[in-house]
């Protein structure tokens, strides 16, 4: 709806006033994100180091495995496990030892003594402290990198069919939230009439019970979410224990009981607040009913500030209020929206003062957002680099263009409310109906049972509302105005589901300093295929020849290559001998012999080739076509 403050017509000195400071506000929020202030990491932990380094060929067993982090995360027990090339456990099993020193924060699990040569693989999985599921895993070699069955997870912490359903009631909590605070600052604020009215009782209780069964859900599946991935898990009581000692779970609880207040609020405003006639009693009680639930809505909003993104990095204790602040703007802002659009479509009472004043509030929602956006911004990106180069950011660029959108049409619909009237809305009766339609329900009531005059006093008061209606309906400019809040409202929803993805999106500035620091450290790089072609020349009779190489997948970690060799003549050529080496120059790792097997006429196969490092590996090839002809040609490749 309008973001502007009330008035009775669009004066012409108000609104650039008022588009201008829009404006000033969107400028701002841009600018503010490029404020970088130097300062640590905030939110989503990230791996930044790890001994043995992903990758590393250490000459001798280490002791244990210890992985330094970004900032604070909780383990449980099995949270980090070593495998040997068979799959078996190769550390203790015990729970990890904390090792953090001052702002280090870093865990170790010992190993076995006595642990053979070979590539052993180290898999972890953490909570971090903004309540979002971490994981990853790397590879380290003792003696020499050797063949191993162990798979490394493509599934990430919180994915999974789990996952989507957890996402899925973090939106309805959002969307549930936004209706019950939205809604009922709405009818104390704007129009008090819609106490009664049935369309707005409905949403509200609509936005609660969304609300309340989403955060079931989310209790539930906290421990299969960041945990064994598995539904069957939802209520494994000692699974539901582990998540209630934890300050996701303790925020869930919360935000439980205060529904249960919000409940009694709900009882209060639409029952006792509804049916009071006596204006000076119902001022008493608007204020009584304001209060309480300022202080209830504050309570819910404050769940999502001490276990998201606000409650760790910098300055939690300006950016856990401003994160309040935050929601309740956008619930009045975006709930109002959605109270406004059910009231202009499914009731005939609500007059142009209601709308006016909801456009007021809009105002003050908006620079409120644009504040705390600001701040919000700078905190999680902090740079250009962060804004476009992060999914973060990119999702933060794509809500402010639909914010942006969603204040254009704002424009418009403020357009449609200064021409808006009460005139259509309660038209005089025809001279002589009020008498006629007394004296008929006189003589109705004495004629007529009370049972039968009861029902003709309901389709009187139908027929009434249906009549004020049509009349409102036939209206252009609440026509005008419907069609505009419902074109608002359709970009709320999507502007709320991208809000959604922000809170479980790593943040862009923890994501770049991680990478900017030790890339190594974190999972393995997704890399791609390597595809290579190398011609050769043995110099002997039929010495001509090319050489395909394909590695898949092309990252460290367990390979396939496929070689082929074509003759001169393009067909499949066979050669005596075929030889292969990896070499990591810049990090004198290397040669890695890699000897594989024939599979047809002109094609050879290696399977499980490990690669302990992503760089610029340098792949040379040692082709003999008879017993005296042979030549070795290289070629380097980006793998990892």
């Amino acid at each position: 709806m309008s973001a502007t403050a009330p008035n009775p017509g669009p004066s012409p000195i108000r609104r650039p006033l008022a588009a201008a400071a829009l404006l000033t506000a969107l400028i701002s929020l841009v600018f503010g994100l490029l404020l970088a202030g130097a300062g640590p990491a905030s939110a989503h932990a990230a791996l930044t180091g790890s001994d043995p380094s992903d990758g590393a060929v250490v000459d001798t067993a280490p002791k244990q495995v210890t992985l330094s982090f970004s900032e604070a995360i909780a383990l449980g027990d099995d949270s980090i496990r070593v495998l040997d090339p068979s799959g078996k456990r190769a550390d203790t099993q015990a729970e990890p030892k904390d090792l953090s020193e001052g702002s280090t924060v870093r865990y170790g699990v010992a190993l076995h003594s006595g642990l053979p040569d070979g590539t052993y693989t180290v898999a972890w999985q953490a909570i971090s402290a903004d309540s979002h599921p971490i994981s990853g895993a790397f590879t380290f070699s003792i003696g020499a990198p050797s063949e191993t069955t162990v798979a490394l997870p493509s599934q990430e912490a919180g994915g999974g069919p789990v996952g989507v359903v957890y996402d899925i009631a973090r939106y309805a909590a959002y969307g549930g939230f936004v209706l019950l605070v939205g809604g009922t600052a709405f009818v104390l604020v704007c129009w008090r009439g819609g106490a009664t009215a049935l369309p707005m009782q409905r949403l509200v209780v609509r936005g609660w019970l969304a609300l309340t069964g989403a955060t079931l859900v989310m209790l539930l599946l906290r421990h299969p979410y960041t945990d064994s991935g598995k539904f069957t898990d939802a209520f494994d009581l000692a699974g539901l224990q582990s998540v209630l000692d934890t300050k996701p779970g303790a925020a869930l609880v919360s935000r439980l009981l205060l529904l249960g207040a919000a409940a009694l609020f709900i009882a209060v405003l639409f029952g006792t607040y509804a049916g009071r006639e006596d204006e000076r009693e119902k001022k008493d009680l608007t204020f009584g009913l304001a209060v309480g639930g300022g202080v209830v809505a504050t309570g819910i909003a404050a769940t999502w500030a001490m276990s998201e993104h606000a409650s760790t990095g910098i300055q939690t204790s300006i950016a856990m209020p401003v994160d309040v602040l935050h929601l309740l703007a956008v619930a009045a802002w975006l709930g109002g929206l959605a109270s406004l659009l059910v009231a202009l479509y499914r009731t005939p009472d609500i007059g142009s003062a209601a709308v006016r004043r909801f456009s007021a509030v809009a105002f003050g929602s908006v620079v409120v957002l644009a504040a705390t956006g600001i701040y919000q911004s700078w905190r999680q990106v902090g740079s250009w680099s962060a804004l476009t180069g992060t999914r973060y950011g990119q999702l933060l660029i794509l809500k402010v263009a639909l914010i942006a959108v969603l204040l254009a049409v704002a424009w418009f619909s403020r357009r449609w409310t200064g021409r808006l009237t009460d005139s259509a809305v309660a038209p005089e009766e025809a001279p002589g109906e009020e008498a006629e339609s007394g004296s008929a329900s006189e003589d109705a009531s004495a004629d007529v049972d009370p049972e039968r005059a009861a029902q003709l006093a309901r389709q009187r008061a139908a027929l009434t509302a249906t009549k004020k209606k049509r009349i409102r309906d036939a209206d252009p400019e609440r026509s005008g105005l419907r069609r505009s809040v419902l074109a608002e409202a359709a970009v709320a929803v999507v502007l709320l589901a991208v809000t959604t993805m922000l809170t479980s999106t790593e943040p862009g500035r923890t994501e770049e300093e991680a990478a900017n620091g030790t890339p190594s450290a974190s999972a393995p790089a997704a890399g791609g295929p390597v595809n290579l072609k190398m011609p050769f020349d043995t110099g002997g009779q039929n010495g001509k020849g090319t050489v395909r190489i394909d590695i898949e997948p092309g990252r460290t970690g367990s390979n396939d290559l496929h070689v082929w060799i074509d003759g001169s003549n393009g067909k499949p050529m066979d050669v005596p001998e075929l030889k292969l080496a990896l070499t990591l120059e810049s990090k004198d790792i290397g040669p890695l012999p890699v000897v594989p097997d024939r599979l047809a006429e002109g094609h050879w196969s290696a399977s499980a080739v490990q690669i302990p490092m992503a760089g610029d590996w340098k792949i040379d090839v040692t082709v003999r076509t008879s017993d005296i002809d042979q030549v070795t040609i290289d070629k380097n490749a980006k793998i990892g």
